[in-house]
């Protein structure tokens, strides 16, 4: 067993406890969060002067499958021969080895979602992750976690820069993703039926998105592209996340009465191209303020994963109110990507993924973890 004592404690499921401990047993579970809890027999982490919290938990990223210090070798992210390819798993692709993984790791974020990039229409299905391990089957949180799908510029030009195949405009971005869930939606319901369709590797794949089971992930900067994503989930009954959202200050009030989580960034870094013309550290705490409810994101590696709390702290420097930009970091995307039951919060029963911090991150530039724990192991320590 584990203690962490003494230190100020945020378990992102109520108010702050100071002075607080944390109990870790030896099933690499939280035992106990609070003040005075005696463990004989457990070793000790004096927390003392130190904040305690929840490890961080990226909503949207492409860690493991866009490796670092490498172009076309290290780019197993984007299928770009097919802009339909709902078959592909982000696990087939994702590279434990990569240094960004520790990286991550001394910055205090311990889990992500990750996926294909927005190359295509649809890219296939991300995975929330624990961000150590060797093998990726062993660091799995959930699989698959959603159905990744793009609008806007990105599959445009991957497709369409010689006006010689689809999509080379958004209506044909539309289109395609409409005409996939039509023929998923009659797959499954032949499959219903008893009927036994022949068998399509790209509808199998889609099974759970009809279902409901996971959201379609949907890449999306520009207002437009934004409410044509909605409209298409609307279609369909399918469940839906914002990710980017960059527009969002500009139609936080129409996002807040449909009440899709935003995934909001990478708000760090050059606007690249025109639909990140509004990208601003403001939009989390507009859509905030409006009722939308939000996680923070790097999109890594745009922006590298480590730097997910200093984006909080931005996002806090520009509006956004403190304690929600933690909680867009940590219990938010947990909630909002359908892991939340194991990571997120300091409670019990809740995986031990624990971060002990030499200063506030969202208040001090470069601030890095003291000691990071991953399911009740030390993987991270300047001691």
């Amino acid at each position: 067993m584990l203690l962490i004592k003494n230190g100020h404690v945020k378990t992102m499921a109520g108010e702050d406890i100071i002075g607080g401990s944390v109990l870790i047993g030896d099933d690499g579970k939280i035992a106990a969060v609070g003040k005075d809890i005696a463990s004989d027999g457990a070793d000790i982490i004096d927390a003392d002067g130190k904040l305690v919290t929840p490890g961080c938990v990226e909503a949207h990223c492409h860690i493991g499958l866009h490796n670092s210090s490498m172009r076309w070798e290290g780019a197993d992210y984007n299928e770009s021969c097919d802009p339909i390819t709902p078959h592909m798993r982000a696990i087939d692709s994702i590279n434990p080895m990569d240094e960004t993984f520790e990286e991550a790791v001394s910055h205090g974020v311990t889990s992500a979602c990750t996926g294909p990039g927005s190359a295509n229409v649809v890219g296939g299905t991300f995975v929330a992750i624990k961000l150590t391990g060797k093998r990726v089957d062993d660091m799995i949180i959930k699989n698959p976690l959603a159905m990744k799908c793009a609008f806007g510029e990105n599959p445009k030009g991957v497709y369409g820069q010689n006006g010689k195949k689809s999509p080379i405009t958004r209506m044909a971005t539309a289109a395609l993703l409409r005409e996939l869930l039509f023929k998923s939606r009659n797959y499954l319901e032949a499959k219903e039926s008893g009927k036994e369709p022949t068998f399509d590797m790209k509808l199998e794949a889609m099974i759970p998105v009809m279902k409901g089971e996971i959201p379609l992930k949907a890449h999306a900067h520009r207002a437009d592209d934004i409410f044509t994503s909605i409209r298409i989930a609307k279609e369909f009954g399918v469940k839906l996340t914002l990710d980017h959202c960059t527009d969002g200050s500009l139609i936080a009030d129409e996002l807040a009465k449909e009440g899709y989580p935003a995934f909001v960034g990478p708000s760090f870094g050059n606007k690249s191209k025109v639909e990140l013309r509004n990208k601003d550290f403001s939009t989390p705490a507009d859509l905030h303020l409006a009722g939308v409810p939000i996680s923070i994101i790097t999109d890594a590696p745009v922006t590298p994963l480590k730097y997910l709390p200093l984006c909080a702290g931005l996002a806090s420097k520009s509006g956004l109110d403190y304690e929600e930009a933690w909680r867009a970091i940590t219990i938010n995307p947990a909630t909002q990507t359908g892991i939340g039951d194991r990571v997120g919060s300091l409670e019990v029963g809740k995986d031990a993924d624990v971060v002990i911090w030499e200063a506030d991150p969202l208040t001090e530039i470069g601030a890095e973890a003291y000691i990071t724990i991953i399911e009740g192991n030390i993987v991270h320590s300047k001691e």
